[in-house]
């Protein structure tokens, strides 16, 4: 192998990369100089005048910073310590698990109880957090969380279980990130009266909703091929008239507000 011949390859692949993330940061920071923020009064008032429920946050400032981290590529000593199943590695990245004995996860009551599963049988389950479960076609979706903040809807940091109609689990399928770490300079932190502001000012919250809380967590940034950068983000839960929840997303630095694809999990769940 020519190593002067590949060293001089990384340093030119990494080169590019980082110029990229800084046209890509010039770029998000052009558009949120040229976002049009209406003030503190309009907002207030256009909470009274539809009627939206929002009790406003206490809030420290303080500083973030993008994150990075590696997509895990599941070894044999890692599934050496997983019992009561069979694996199918997908590109290393996937694990796709099916249960030698099915493990009951919901009791007859019809509670859900996964931390037992979690903590048993998957790989650090205990950094998987219960997002969304699906009673008609029996799964749960579950994102990873660094630091007890979420990582919301990147396919890499996701696990996905199935059940059979006795309430026991058949199979999962797990993806993880590790090697977590700050990426770039620390930035201010906007609030949570800057997130609910950000979805007021384009007319996002429907009258006569609620807001019932919002989280910190992160979304993807950039995605690669084995890296990922991801973006401090304020979710937002609100609840409607009807009862339903409604989730939006805010980048916690730029203030825009971030769309997924209303299809996404049911793509990773097929």
């Amino acid at each position: 192998m020519d190593w002067n011949r590949t060293k001089t390859i990384f340093i030119i692949v990494f080169s590019i990369l980082n110029v990229f993330l800084y046209w890509l940061y010039l770029d998000r920071q052009l558009d949120v100089g040229n976002m049009q923020v209406l003030g503190k009064t309009s907002v207030e008032d256009t909470l009274r005048l539809e009627n939206i429920t929002y009790e406003p946050i206490p809030f420290t400032k303080k500083e973030v910073s993008y994150l990075s981290a590696h997509v895990v590529t599941f070894s044999n000593d890692d599934l050496k310590k997983l019992t009561n199943q069979s694996f199918v590695l997908v590109e290393e990245s996937r694990l796709l698990s099916h249960m030698k004995k099915s493990v009951k996860v919901i009791d007859d009551k019809g509670e859900y109880n996964f931390e037992e599963f979690l903590g048993k049988y998957v790989l650090k389950g205990e950094d998987y957090v219960l997002w969304d479960v699906n009673e008609e076609d029996q799964n749960a979706v579950f994102f990873q969380q660094v630091k007890n903040e979420t990582i919301f809807y990147s396919p890499n940091a996701m696990l996905i279980m199935h059940w059979d109609k006795d309430g026991k689990v058949t199979h999962y399928e797990q993806r993880m990130l590790d090697e977590f770490s700050s990426f770039n300079q620390k930035k201010n932190l906007l609030s949570q009266d800057d997130a609910v502001s950000s979805l007021v000012t384009r007319s996002l919250l429907k009258p006569d909703s609620t807001v019932m809380q919002v989280k910190s967590g992160y979304s993807t940034l950039v995605q690669l091929t084995e890296t990922q950068v991801f973006a401090p983000t304020w979710n937002v839960q609100v609840k409607l008239k009807d009862g339903t929840i409604e989730q939006h997303f805010v980048n916690a630095i730029e203030g825009k507000v971030i769309e997924f694809q209303s299809d996404m999990l049911e793509e990773q769940i097929e």
